[in-house]
């Protein structure tokens, strides 16, 4: 069988490279319900995303960009780990790649017992005020948007659900809304995320550079890398002549120079990844 094949050849390569710096992407969290962004030619699949710029500048913005995601939210946050998220969770209490940086938002890795997870893109979870920088919680920002917007949970059915907490909802209902404010400052609230467009924070970059020199491997895990925020670090191993091993299903940015790829859903093959490397210890 094609996946026990892969699985054997996989946990060799952990097993020789212990100290991994292991990246996910989108393709983890697919089996837990959320949706992933581009198609297996790296296209991307729906509207363009809300630019850093745009929600800065444009108030119509910022009530679509919540509005959106107030439906998003309740999905996400009612979301589970799948066997991706618990198998590389195992992987590190085995003490295989200790280190994981994720460009998801969704909190999953956490969920599933990961310890010492970097959130490259930050956290849904998270509110901060773009003028005091103080963080709040996001379900209380949540019931703020139902208390201040009663018409929003009136819809008669669950919207689309997109990437990242995001969901197909008509601009109409987005420029009727009103945004609650920091309530230290009176501030603008922005999810605690990168927005493209946005900049990653340097000092986590340099600490990501320094993981990366320091690891024995890389292996990316459903992601395609085409986000630069994340294929630096597979460039400056590439560099350091690293090995690099992909999980996705479809191409990625790094293709052409791979140790190795395994284009196929990644949660199967962590899964017997991870049983074999247990039964072996």
């Amino acid at each position: 069988m094609a996946l026990s094949k892969d699985s054997l050849t996989l946990a060799d390569f952990i097993r020789a490279n212990p100290k991994l710096l292991i990246i996910s992407g989108a393709g983890c969290s697919q089996d837990s319900g959320i949706p992933t962004y581009r198609d297996k030619q790296g296209n991307w699949l729906r509207n363009d995303p809300i630019q850093h710029k745009d929600y800065l500048s444009d108030p119509f913005m910022r009530q679509r960009y919540w509005a959106r995601s107030y439906y998003g939210w309740q999905q996400i946050a009612q979301a589970k780990p799948n066997r991706a998220h618990q198998s590389l969770a195992t992987l590190q209490q085995l003490g295989f790649g200790t280190r994981l940086v994720t460009q998801n938002v969704d909190g999953l890795h956490q969920l599933a017992g990961h310890k010492n997870v970097i959130d490259l893109h930050g956290r849904l979870s998270e509110v901060v005020c773009l003028d005091c920088s103080e963080i709040t919680d996001r379900n209380k920002h949540q019931q703020r948007l139902d208390e201040e917007n009663p018409s929003l949970n009136k819809l008669r059915s669950q919207p689309e659900l997109r990437p990242d907490g995001d969901a197909e909802v008509d601009n109409s209902i987005a420029s009727t809304l009103n945004l609650p404010r920091c309530l230290n400052c009176d501030g603008v609230l922005k999810p605690n995320v990168v927005f493209y467009g946005g900049s990653v924070d340097r000092g986590l970059v340099q600490k990501i550079y320094q993981m990366t020199q320091a690891a024995d491997a890389i292996l990316i895990v459903g992601s395609s890398l085409m986000v630069f925020s994340s294929f630096r670090f597979v460039k400056r191993a590439r560099e350091l002549q690293k090995p690099i091993v992909v999980i996705n299903e479809g191409v990625t940015r790094a293709d052409e120079f791979l140790t190795m790829k395994f284009e196929q859903p990644c949660q199967e093959l962590l899964t017997a990844t991870t049983k074999l490397l247990t039964e072996q210890l």
